[in-house]
């Protein structure tokens, strides 16, 4: 007997007879490698998933290969009863996500199965509307830090050795952010000419002290000579500043945080583990010698330290585990600064478990209180797709705290982290979109940036259009300029550009790149060669390879061409126009792998895709004027 077979025909009879004689066979999979299980949830017959769930062999941890478990499926059926029986008595949530964070509860909606939407909203304590998506900033902000002032919201992520340096995000709701400014954008003062990919400011931080914002970060340099690793700090009296020049602290180690204590005396935090030192009262100079607090619970790799005072404990919050799987947070307390710091017996407070999820590597957390007394907290985390690739890059996640009534914080109810979460209660605050840019302004727009900083004539905003000049250095070097860069935020989008024709020399080329560092890269545009013909090509360079894969001649009498590039995850198509209406396939890469962490073993990699605009000019002059950019997420 075909339990397949028997499970579609919603045979109960021979269901029983079948798991009688061969108990093992409620273990198989379909031709399309489903748990067959999974699919008798999907039918609505409860009497048969009632008999399999409490008379067979079956785990209610089984997935399918999207990681879409026993109620993703029953919800599928519309049928109410089976979804209470699978909630209340088999202790399904409705907010468990599959690997691309889809829930339960929003299948029901999208499906329309009101009855059962309407139940999970009474399960959930709020409508789907009422409830926010992790992560809340998609694309590359790792390493997230967090402070309330009044009814705003400020937060700073690292950017290595982007230009301008250090972004600041603005909030109203935690939700939706936008970006205001940079700690660093005076070119003279980010010193990041020589530095690889990788490096630059890692880990920032922001408090506010005296009516003054302040930003500290870890200036990570080549490892070449004797000094890795400098603080630096910046203060400003607007949260988007302009910020002072930075300050260097001569004090070894990552991820820095300021705290203010009730005294008015200030310190910096840094790892390992959560080292302390007494900084001057504008936190510009160290003033003591750094002490160990505490090495951490989990005591490996110790690492973004952060200090909040609340009911007379010092409570400190660290980054264990590495960033990679085993991420987490940790929190110990002490009723005296440097006093003993005692670990919860809760800990790590924020992990995620279940290795097939599709958030994961969640850690380096700092806590913010509402103005309405709620707590949160931010988080890096990451996702992966194909065989562990975080292309995103590391992003940034919120979830609510709770305090135990023994005086602990923790995260989510010790959940991990969540993909569907209910908002906070604070007023909505939806910003304009800015992924779409015609370079109408006076100004570049925020969420530009480039790696390391351009040129002072590098580009020119002139006639509503990007005028871009050509590199001398190519984009496999440090010294390459110019290449300007949005992050990439979905796994699935589409870039659209129109680039005007101007004369180009023999080697010159211009026109879309996605970008991950000098080591690894693609570009997708117009190409000359020695036979003084143009041509459209896609150039892949991975390590020390350059990968050819189209070359189709064009008019050169041409004024402009459209190029586009569509993502479905790890493959990219690459289309071009003439008229912006209809456009030509040239190629398709089926997997651009290298473009995140994990594509190469070359130098630090901690950052994600981008993409972007890019011209070189080699020996030779070249402007390129572009038009527009258009970024479409999720198509």
């Amino acid at each position: 007997m075909n339990i397949n077979n028997i499970i579609i025909n919603q045979d109960y009879e021979l269901l029983k007879q079948a798991l009688t004689k061969n108990p093992n066979c409620i273990d198989e999979r379909d031709e399309m490698g489903i748990p067959v299980f999974l699919k008798a949830a999907q039918t609505g017959n409860l009497e048969m998933v009632q008999y399999i769930v409490e008379y067979s062999r079956a785990s209610m941890n089984t997935v399918d290969d999207k990681n879409r478990n026993i109620l993703h499926y029953g919800v599928m059926s519309g049928n109410k009863q089976l979804v209470e029986y699978l909630v209340e008595k088999v202790g399904m949530s409705p907010v468990s996500p599959d690997v691309d964070l889809i829930t339960p509860y929003e299948i029901a909606h999208e499906m329309g199965h009101k009855e059962v939407e309407d139940y999970f909203e009474t399960i959930c304590k709020a409508k789907l509307c009422q409830m926010y998506k992790n992560p809340i900033r998609t694309g590359t902000y790792p390493d997230p830090s967090i402070v309330r002032v009044g009814e705003d919201y400020y937060m700073v992520n690292s950017s290595f050795i982007f230009f301008p340096c250090i972004p600041i995000s603005h909030s109203k709701d935690l939700i939706h952010w936008r970006i205001i400014g940079h700690a660093i954008t005076n070119p003279e003062w980010a010193y990041l000419d020589d530095l690889e990919g990788g490096r630059g400011y890692w880990a920032p931080d922001i408090s506010y002290y005296n009516n003054k914002f302040y930003i500290t970060a870890t200036y990570r340099l080549n490892d070449t000579g004797n000094v890795y690793r400098k603080q630096i700090v910046v203060s400003s009296d607007k949260p988007e500043g302009p910020y002072s020049k930075p300050k260097f602290i001569e004090e070894d180690g990552i991820d820095p945080s300021i705290f203010n204590d009730d005294d008015g005396r200030r310190y910096m935090l840094l790892n390992r583990g959560a080292r302390i030192f007494e900084l001057n009262k504008d936190a510009t100079e160290k003033i003591s010698e750094a002490k160990l607090l505490y090495y951490g619970d989990h005591k490996r790799a110790p690492e973004g330290p952060h200090l909040l005072k609340k009911d007379g404990y010092y409570y400190l919050f660290l980054a264990e585990g590495g960033t990679g799987i085993g991420h987490r947070i940790t929190v110990a307390r002490s009723k005296e600064l440097f006093g003993n710091y005692e670990p919860c017996p809760y800990n790590p407070i924020m992990r995620q478990w279940d290795e097939k999820a599709g958030i994961q590597r969640c850690g380096h957390g700092k806590p913010v209180q509402t103005q309405n007394g709620d707590w949160y907290m931010v988080y890096l985390c990451g996702r992966m797709i194909g065989k562990g690739y975080s292309i995103l890059g590391r992003e940034t996640a919120l979830d609510p705290i709770t305090w135990t009534a023994d005086g602990w914080p923790i995260v989510n109810n010790l959940d991990g982290p969540s993909a569907l979460q209910i908002k906070p209660d604070l007023e909505e605050c939806i910003w304009e979109n800015t992924d779409m840019d015609e370079f109408d302004g006076d100004v570049l727009g925020l969420d530009w940036m480039f790696p390391r900083p351009p040129e002072s004539d590098g580009y020119l905003l002139r006639d509503s259009k990007l005028w871009l000049k050509g590199s001398k250095a190519p984009l496999e070097t440090m010294d390459a300029r110019n290449i300007i860069l949005r992050r990439q935020k979905d796994f699935s989008f589409m870039v659209d550009t129109q680039m005007g024709m101007v004369p180009m020399k023999e080697s010159q080329d211009a026109g879309l790149t996605c970008y991950y560092d000098e080591n690894t890269w693609l570009k997708f545009g117009v190409f000359s060669e020695s036979n003084g013909k143009l041509y459209i090509k896609v150039m892949e360079h991975i390590g020390d390879k350059n990968i050819e894969s189209a070359k189709i001649e064009i008019n050169n009498k041409l004024e402009s061409i459209y190029l586009r590039i569509e993502t479905h995850y790890l493959q990219r198509s690459f289309y071009y126009s003439f008229d912006g209406e209809k456009f030509t396939c040239a190629t398709v890469l089926e997997n651009v792998y290298y473009l995140c962490d994990e594509g190469l073993s070359k130098g630090k990699r901690f950052t994600g895709a981008m993409v972007g605009m890019y011209a070189y000019a080699g020996n030779q002059t070249l402007v390129v004027p572009f038009e527009y950019f258009s970024y479409q997420g999720n198509i």
